[in-house]
């Protein structure tokens, strides 16, 4: 029975949840991404229990990396028999699953549609394999005069790009080693934190059909560097970072109340998306304020926490392509250390669809809540904690109309510093901001990177070689963070700044 006086046909209301998973033993014969999106659609229809799909009115297909199509949204949309008025492919971000489920329930709210899906999809295990084996796949065409959407080191600085510190497996080190700084801990203690929560992660992962590794590590597994979990990049192992070698789909299936009544959809099916929050910060993440919070994340995360009021999470998602996520997560929340993070099992057990791993979990969440749960948080963000976007959903039908403007942009800049210029040619002393050690394949440093605050105040990043054998153990010193350390920048032949130890 709904609790509130708003119309039935603008109860916005999640009906199907549809995955599929493709483990092909002959590498030809693995599906491609529109196959996957197409199986998910269709299990998230069946799901639903009732016939939805011939009425799509809006559909969101998540950007993905290991296929490229012309127009993969109208492709779709011609092999499911539809035309909606909405129909669109996303942009590059880990976030974009929820937002598009966030405006989907918008869209329904506002009466512009009757059913809404939002999917995605990658095979880059089979893509990867395929080019490796030389093995030419039965797909549709790849689209080469298709542009290739910007990503990371498109939007960085030119030094950010020289020096490795581009992508997100080597950007991400810098928030952790300055939030554990920032924190108290030491490098030590925050390793172990990570261990231990990721442990949870790959805990959920064990437990889901859908995972792509299902088996629990123990977080001395997950943090010790070996042959086969070796460090890429510090204090990052293999078992620490997202992995995006999965082939898997996934849909979310929306509709009015009314219509999931007068479709047949039984009772038990529905989850009612309730509101959430969005922010983000600017791409280049060289002109934020500080790297030991985010801004954006913050105001996102106390949105969806005041609007949850009184009433705890009973099932969370905390977004996990690195462990400084969650743990940043977790504390603006107020949670305990002990909080069980996911419902799904993680970007690195579960699996990393990339964009797309929050589809996934959006999935997780729903059954999770029709098992019994009330209340769930679904948090994702994109980029280099560039775009945040939370959305609360519930078994419980809403009190009030889902609100049309969920941004807290304003909120998020208002807490925000002066950001120091950048400098590419600096000298004299400079004080580590954050820094990582990245690593070659075969174990070796290749070299280090500290982002540094200069005499005047600016700031700069900064090559350690891996010759610096003394330089480089006090970055990696397991018991003293080194964030804080002066030392002296001097301008290599290269016209790299580099930084040594004082």
């Amino acid at each position: 029975m709904t609790l509130s006086s708003i119309p039935d046909d603008r109860i916005p209301v999640i009906v199907g949840v549809g995955e599929t998973v493709d483990r092909p033993t002959d590498i030809a014969a693995g599906l491609e991404p529109l196959d996957l999106l197409e199986r998910a659609l269709r299990r998230a229809e069946a799901d639903s229990g009732g016939a939805l799909l011939h009425e799509l009115g809006s559909l969101d297909v998540v950007n993905f990396l290991s296929w490229r199509y012309r127009d993969p949204e109208q492709l779709l949309a011609h092999r499911l028999g539809v035309k909606p008025a909405h129909c669109t492919y996303g942009p590059v971000g880990g976030e974009s699953p929820i937002r598009c489920i966030h405006e989907a329930a918008q869209r329904i709210a506002r009466g512009e549609c009757a059913v809404a899906a939002v999917c995605g999809a990658e095979a880059q295990s089979t893509a990867t394999k395929a080019q490796r084996a030389g093995v030419a796949l039965p797909w549709t065409p790849f689209a080469h005069d298709v542009e290739e959407p910007k990503r990371g080191a498109a939007f960085q600085k030119p030094l950010a790009v020289k020096l490795g510190v581009f992508r997100p497996v080597t950007v991400y080190p810098f928030y952790e080693a300055a939030t554990s700084a920032h924190w108290g801990q030491t490098p030590r203690e925050a390793m172990a934190e990570s261990g231990t929560l990721w442990s949870r992660y790959s805990d959920a992962a064990a437990q889901n059909p859908n995972a792509w590794l299902k088996r629990r590590f123990a977080p001395t597994e997950i943090t010790t560097p070996l042959p086969d979990n070796r460090l890429i990049a510090w204090p990052y192992t293999k078992l620490m970072v997202a992995n995006p070698s999965v082939n898997m789909g996934a849909a979310v299936l929306l509709t009015s109340l009314a219509h999931a009544r007068a479709a047949g959809v039984g009772e038990d099916r529905l989850v009612y998306p309730l509101g959430g929050a969005f922010a983000e910060e600017p791409r280049d993440y060289l002109v934020r304020d500080q790297f030991y919070e985010s801004h954006p994340q913050n105001a996102v995360l106390k949105a969806v926490r005041d609007f949850a009021g009184e009433n705890a999470f009973d099932a969370i998602e905390l977004y996990s392509c690195f462990p400084c996520v969650p743990k940043m997560a977790r504390r603006t929340l107020g949670l305990p250390s002990d909080v069980q993070p996911t419902v799904t099992g993680g970007l690195t057990f579960f699996g990393a669809p990339l964009n797309s791993y929050m589809t996934h979990a959006a999935c997780a969440m729903v059954q999770k809540l029709r098992g019994g749960a009330g209340l769930g948080l679904l948090y994702g963000q994109g980029g280099f904690v560039t775009k945040h976007h939370a959305l609360v959903v519930s078994r419980q039908a809403p009190r009030s109309a889902i609100a049309q403007d969920a941004s807290v942009q304003a909120e998020a800049d208002r807490d925000k510093r002066s950001v120091p210029p950048f400098v590419t040619d600096a000298s004299g002393k400079g004080k580590i901001e954050s820094f990582t050690v990245l690593f070659r394949q075969g174990g070796e440093v290749e070299h280090g990177v500290v982002m540094l605050r200069t005499e005047q105040d600016t700031r700069t990043l900064a090559r350690v070689p891996a010759t610096d054998i003394v330089t480089l153990a006090q970055l990696m010193n397991m018991e003293r963070t080194p964030v804080g350390a002066l030392g002296d920048i001097t301008m290599a032949a290269d016209g790299v700044p580099e930084w040594r130890v004082a």
